[in-house]
């Protein structure tokens, strides 16, 4: 008699998972009005940067001091004209690229980062997850964003390097968060039968491990592209971010604090980018947590 092929336990995820997940998605947009809400606030936001130098009325770079000095908002500036006559929409459609590229170059740092480091550590533990896991403590012992203006002053501010910084600040929450899944996973029972049966450690971390964790980083990610935002928004807003005379929200309500009292359209209007932006990009995260965690969607059954 010949004996029976050895059958390995199966990992939750599997081939039907995406649309799994995917059914998932549309489930939460039909049943949740404010996960609705926000991807359509992340799509607009989208359209506008992509769309900036078709819809954008005049040049966000080139203003005119005789003409349009503090314009109002009015039929030929929509929403008025800041102290050096620029149209302020035209900055702020094109201050929507920097944001978004902000937040996904950044978090694409930060998620890489934090997902390799937190699987090597919750997969071998011992050595490996001491050392990462106290850089991470280090990390989070500062303030975020008193350690972004730190290293952002000490070197000479531009737009990579907002990039950078933001990135490689924000990677230790994500390792944390990946570490301790990875700390579970690791004792699933088809993770301990593929390492009985010799499967290499990169093959566990990566073919069994990083599709159970990708859940939970995709929920991780979109909420890290709102505090990204923010983020450089701030260090826009000190001097620290994109430099002129590149649009920026956060440099744009810098430029208008101080014409607050008599040009309020200079600073509002960005401000309330920055806040829509941020909404969006929460209320989305919000609902694919829902949408993407086994254990919310089992409770609601």
């Amino acid at each position: 008699m010949s004996a029976d092929p050895i059958v390995l336990p199966e990992s939750p995820i599997s081939t039907s998972a995406p649309s799994a997940l995917l059914s998932a998605i549309r489930g939460r947009w039909r049943h949740d009005m404010l996960f609705r809400l926000g991807v359509v606030l992340v799509v607009t936001i989208f359209l506008a940067a992509v769309l900036a130098p078709l819809i954008a009325p005049f040049d966000p770079r080139r203003g005119d001091l005789a003409n349009s000095y503090l314009a109002p908002p009015s039929g030929h500036f929509l929403l008025g004209a800041d102290g050096q006559g620029r149209d302020v929409l035209s900055r702020v459609l094109y201050g929507a690229r920097i944001s978004l590229l902000v937040g996904v170059i950044s978090q694409s740092v930060a998620v890489g980062l934090g997902v390799v480091l937190g699987l090597l550590a919750g997969y071998y533990r011992r050595g490996i997850d001491l050392i990462v896991m106290r850089f991470a403590d280090v990390t989070l012992a500062f303030p975020s964003l008193l350690l972004l203006i730190a290293v952002a002053a000490a070197l000479r501010p531009s737009l990579t390097l907002t990039f950078v910084v933001i990135g490689v600040v924000g990677w230790a929450g994500v390792a944390r968060l990946v570490r301790s899944q990875a700390l579970v996973l690791g004792q699933s029972e088809y993770v301990l039968a593929a390492r009985a049966l010799g499967a290499r450690d990169f093959s566990i971390i990566f073919r069994h491990l990083l599709p159970n964790v990708a859940g939970i980083v995709i929920v991780t990610a979109t909420l890290g592209v709102a505090g990204a935002i923010m983020a450089e928004a701030a260090l826009s807003f000190l001097g620290l971010g994109a430099q002129p005379p590149t649009p920026s929200w956060g440099a744009m309500v810098a430029e208008g604090r101080v014409l607050i009292r008599v040009a309020p359209w200079v600073s509002v209007a960005p401000g309330l980018a920055v806040g829509i932006a941020v909404l969006g990009f929460n209320l989305m995260g919000d609902g694919l947590r829902e949408a993407l965690d086994p254990l919310s969607r089992t409770g609601r059954q």
